[in-house]
């Protein structure tokens, strides 16, 4: 085996590592990008659930203050 077969032969051994460590890297960075986007979807969801929750109770207290005043008005006409 000549200087030249050795020189192949350890490029191609380096490249077969880099492809390796290029693969490894590529998993572990869509691991990390499915994770991130779990996390953001679940915040986003909160955040919509908290909307809706703060709009359904503000909803509900202008529900009330509105049939108050209707009983308060009621009131004052029978008062009359």
């Amino acid at each position: 085996m000549g200087i030249a077969d050795q020189f192949k032969d350890k490029a191609q051994q380096l490249a077969d590592q880099g492809k390796k460590k290029a693969g490894e890297g590529r998993g572990q960075g869509q691991e990390r990008i499915r994770t991130e986007g779990q996390e953001r979807m679940r915040t986003e969801g909160r955040e919509r659930m908290q909307n809706v929750s703060e709009r359904a109770s503000k909803t509900s207290q202008q529900g009330r203050d509105k049939a108050r005043g209707t009983a308060d008005e009621l009131r004052e006409r029978r008062e009359r």
